[in-house]
């Protein structure tokens, strides 16, 4: 026997198969557990799924789609949309962004980091850079400054640190270095890890990564003043997905970044103002270096590492001076706005 379909439910299928074949689903890679530090990411993908009506969605993947070493590489070859990275992870192919990663810089909380990091991501050098991995650099992941977390007696002269395995990246790494130092760039899911097993003497992480990755379990103080600075972790979209979004979608993805980092910031501020209880409740002591010793230890880490950074960026092509004057200026402007 012969089925008809009647007019109506042709139409009807029709307009389901054009809804599907429209549909647009991104992947985003990031890693560890959902987190402070990925906060803005769910709510990227919550608006923009609500402001097209489910027809542009993306899944987030912690660690199903690539390690965090291998994120930026992942972005290059169109293994999925978007991904968050830390500059310390790929400092030979995103060496613009290193300038917000350079020691002792001033920034003094979220909205200042943000400030910087937007200035240096809206430069010709970085979006040009980022381009050579068919990556668009979207939105920054702000974190405050790291502090360290140790066992045994706090590390609270420049002597103590002398020697001392910690685990370090970027330019925090090079700082204690400058100071006798010996810094490891075990990733984050490995710090735990490595501090358990005595690979590391202490760790600097920003607050949420001492809770996130269990850094804080092993500890007995925290460093509350020191300072030295912060990793700069970008959140990127593959070029030519991005280019392959319809005006609606580019529209609902662009409109939604502010709102995101809005998120992002209520977020952290919350945790920022519990972390005092955390230790607390941890048994945890809150050490404060002295202001002579913070002193000594950026005369000797952060004239001469930015110095070098400067130097070895202009030797290869980049505008390493301009950079860094484009992050102080900004960085001025940001605190004469509070």
């Amino acid at each position: 026997m012969k089925t008809f379909l009647t007019k109506t439910a042709v139409a009807a299928l029709a307009v389901a198969f054009a809804s599907d074949a429209i549909a647009t689903e991104w992947n985003v890679s990031v890693w560890g557990k959902r987190r402070a530090f990925t906060e803005h990411v769910e709510k990227l993908a919550e608006l923009v799924s609500e402001k097209t009506n489910g027809e542009f969605t993306m899944n987030v993947s912690y660690g199903g789609l690539s390690k965090n070493r291998e994120n930026l590489d992942g972005i290059s070859i169109g293994a999925f949309e978007m991904a968050q990275f830390c500059a310390g992870y790929h400092r030979d192919k995103n060496r613009v962004v290193t300038v917000l990663e350079l020691p002792f810089l001033g920034v003094e909380n979220l909205a200042q980091e943000v400030a910087v990091s937007k200035a240096v991501y809206a430069h010709p050098a970085a979006a040009e850079e980022m381009a050579q991995w068919n990556a668009k650099l979207l939105m920054t992941s702000p974190m405050p400054q790291y502090n360290l977390v140790g066992t045994g007696e706090p590390r609270q002269t420049l002597a103590d640190f002398v020697g001392m395995r910690v685990r370090a990246t970027g330019g925090i790494g090079k700082a204690f270095s400058a100071v006798g130092g010996v810094p490891t760039s075990v990733t984050a899911t490995e710090a735990y890890q490595a501090m358990e097993g005595g690979l590391v003497d202490t760790v600097a992480f920003a607050q949420h990564a001492h809770l996130s990755f269990g850094t804080i379990n092993q500890a007995t103080w925290w460093t509350a003043n020191l300072n030295p600075g912060t990793v700069n972790c970008p959140v990127v979209v593959n070029i030519d997905a991005y280019e392959d979004l319809s005006d609606v979608e580019r529209e609902a993805l662009n409109s939604s970044i502010p709102e995101a980092l809005d998120h992002y910031l209520t977020n952290y501020a919350e945790l920022l103002g519990r972390w005092d209880a955390v230790l607390e409740e941890k048994g945890v002591a809150k050490v404060q270096i002295s202001d002579d010793v913070i002193a000594e230890f950026r005369a000797k880490a952060a004239d001469p590492i930015r110095d070098e950074w400067i130097k070895d960026m202009e030797a290869q092509g980049l505008p390493g001076q301009e950079l860094y004057d484009l992050v102080v200026k900004t960085l001025a402007e940001a605190k004469a706005a509070n």
